[in-house]
Order: C-alpha cells, then sequence, then structure tokens
C-alpha cells in the first residue's frame, strides 16, 4: 500500500431506525405529509410561482413541529441522532446542544429535482425520507473541494467513492441522512412513476446567554 494519509474528512450519518414504532412513524409522518400539502395553499402558491414541481412548505410554514404531533415525534428522534453525529464529528458545543432550528415537507413529483444548494447558517442539515418509490432520486453530494480543483485531470469511472468528485446516496424510505450544512447537494430529477417525500431540517447552534 502507498504510503497515504486521510485528512480533513467528510462524514455522512445514516441511520434507519428498525421496528414497529418506526414503521407506524414512517406511515403516520407519509399521511401527516400529504394532509399538509393539501391544506397549504400559501406553500401551493409559491411552488407555482417558482416553477417547483411539486410542493415544499419552505416558504410558507415554520411552525410544523407545533402544528402536528407527529411531526413532533420526528423532531424528538431526530434531536437524539444529531446529537450522536455531533459527538461523531468531536464538536465542543460548551454545554449546548444543536437544536432544531426549522423544518419543512418536500414532495417531489415524477421528474421533479432540487438543484444544488447549501444550507448557510446552519450547523448540521439532514433529510428524513418518507417514500421513496422505484426509480427516485437519491442525494447527490459534491466534494467541497472541487471549486479549487482548476487543473485536475478527470476521475476514472471506476475510482473509489472517497476519490469521486460527486457521490449520490441512494437511501431506503425511514432513513435519516445527516451532513454538515457547508456541504453542497442536489436531488437529481427523480423517474419515479409516484411522488417522492421527505422532511428535510436544519440544526444551529444557540447562542449562550450573556452572564451577568
Amino acid at each position: 500500500m502507498p504510503p497515504l494519509e486521510m485528512l480533513f474528512t467528510t462524514q455522512l450519518y445514516q441511520a434507519r431506525p428498525k421496528g414497529a414504532k418506526a414503521v407506524r412513524l414512517r406511515d403516520d409522518l407519509e399521511r401527516a405529509c400529504v394532509a399538509i400539502a393539501d391544506g397549504d395553499s400559501a406553500g401551493q402558491a409559491w411552488c407555482r410561482e417558482h416553477a417547483y414541481q411539486g410542493y415544499t412548505s419552505y416558504a410558507s410554514l415554520d411552525d410544523l413541529v407545533w402544528r402536528d404531533p407527529i411531526i413532533a415525534d420526528l423532531a424528538a428522534t431526530l434531536d437524539g441522532h444529531v446529537a450522536t453525529f455531533a459527538r461523531a464529528l468531536d464538536f465542543d458545543l460548551g454545554g449546548r446542544p444543536l437544536a432544531l432550528d426549522s423544518l419543512w415537507v418536500n414532495i417531489l413529483e415524477p421528474g421533479g429535482m432540487h438543484a444544488g444548494h447549501i444550507h448557510p447558517g446552519s450547523v448540521i442539515s439532514g433529510t428524513y425520507y418518507v417514500a421513496l418509490p422505484d426509480g427516485a432520486a437519491g442525494l447527490k453530494f459534491e466534494d467541497p473541494r472541487l471549486q479549487h480543483m482548476m487543473a485536475a485531470p478527470p476521475r476514472r469511472a471506476n475510482a473509489a467513492q472517497l476519490n469521486k468528485n460527486f457521490v449520490e446516496i441512494a437511501p431506503k424510505a425511514g432513513t435519516i441522512l445527516l451532513w454538515e450544512s457547508w456541504l453542497r447537494h442536489e436531488v437529481p430529477p427523480s423517474r419515479a412513476k409516484q411522488n417522492r417525500i421527505s422532511i428535510s431540517f436544519n440544526y444551529n447552534w444557540p447562542i449562550a446567554a450573556k452572564q451577568k
């Protein structure tokens, strides 16, 4: 083996809770997402105005955790996974755990996609996958060093995953996926015949109260 050492690792957290409780949560969340979309006229209008192929509550609803107890159950589950990921990242949080800042529903119709982006101002971002029918796109991540590779040759087609410029993750329904918010990602066009349903979210680091 060549004398190599890994530097500046980009970590991705992926978990899929098991058991009857996890299955019930996923089923209840699917019904909740559809109901939220059906009742959110402002969100539907925003999606039409911005040619979003499906529905998202991102620009219209910021109270889903308080609006629906099923969403609140999901948030409680996410808190534990985010805390585990934060420990794996060796974050020194000074006794102030990361806190859920925003959460929104996404329903992508067949052919729908979401262009590459990051989540500025957040620490950890993630997605809970509610429904991923056959052919639905996963999540495609971009190497954060890509903008600095001005003269780099192309990668081999069979390059190891850690050397690829893009990596697409294909989670199953019920999966929780977490990453640091600066990591650029996108949803490729869906080839499924049914809707792809997910719930995305951001966690921030609360500012410490000033001591007197």
